[in-house]
């Protein structure tokens, strides 16, 4: 026989414009090695510039389609992104429980566009069911900030130490994502209880076409940790798959607002 095939399954919304979301996801899980399997919890209408509206999946649907997936195939490790509202967090949640691989949260909150994707009522939800099941939490440093409760960190030091204040409320690893931040390099802190454990660093890249980044690295750290991969090893493989898909991006020219960036850069151009 040949091989055990990983497998990486992605539970979060869809993204009718390809460039973000469960899509994304599967692009990158498929790039890095993996196969990409997938739980749908929300349907967005959205392209590049807006998300116009925003369909919630039952909860029993979500949890059906979990069960259906973890039932049947090996999966090796989960990618958790949009869960939008209470109810779908509590049900993941819940079905999580009966998965022991490696779990990547990215809190997916806001849109490149600026819409929101995930309901006031559910930060204190997340916070309280989906955190304390991650291996890994993926936020920018707007998602960070809101998770605490207080301003974006302003500088490395800054983000490790909002880094430890995470773990410390239920996630194994926090990978912190300077991307927002400001500067010509661009700094990732993997960090633990202990502190820094890992840093990525690239040249800021400058393109408008980054829609998708976090869902494309969460979902490549989640390919990279199914195919066997340490945390740290996964995050830097990671780290340099997406910072060449974003050097990629202008490559492509799809829409009129935030484009993608170029997940199969590796394959076509």
């Amino acid at each position: 026989m040949s091989a055990k095939t990983p497998i990486a399954l992605t539970i979060a919304g869809s993204d009718s414009g390809g460039g973000a979301g469960v899509q994304a996801d599967i692009k990158s899980i498929c790039a890095n090695g993996a196969y990409g399997a997938s739980v749908i919890t929300a349907v967005t209408a959205q392209n590049t510039t807006a998300v116009t509206a925003v369909h919630e999946i039952p909860a029993a649907i979500v949890a059906a389609q979990i069960e259906a997936v973890l039932s049947d195939l090996d999966v090796d490790a989960i990618k958790v992104g949009m869960l939008f509202s209470p109810a779908v967090i509590e049900t993941t949640a819940k079905c999580l429980g009966t998965f022991d691989g490696p779990v990547v949260v990215d809190p997916v909150m806001i849109a490149k566009s600026g819409d929101a994707l995930l309901q006031d009522a559910a930060v204190e939800a997340m916070i309280r069911h989906i955190l304390p099941r991650a291996t890994v939490l993926t936020p920018n440093l707007p998602e960070a900030a809101r998770l605490l409760g207080e301003p974006e960190a302003r500088s490395p030091e800054a983000m490790a130490e909002q880094g430890r204040r995470l773990v410390a409320m239920g996630p194994r690893n926090v990978l912190m994502k300077g991307g927002h931040a400001s500067g010509e390099t661009c700094t990732d802190l993997l960090v633990d209880a202990t502190g820094v454990i890992a840093t990525c660093e690239a040249a800021r890249v400058h393109t408008r076409n980054t829609h998708g980044t976090g869902c494309t690295y969460s979902a490549a750290i989640a390919a990279n940790l199914a195919r066997g991969a340490d945390l740290p090893a996964a995050v830097r493989a990671a780290h340099g798959y997406l910072q060449s898909a974003i050097r990629a991006a202008d490559d492509l020219q799809i829409g009129d607002g935030h484009g993608p960036v170029h997940h199969f850069h590796a394959q076509w151009s």
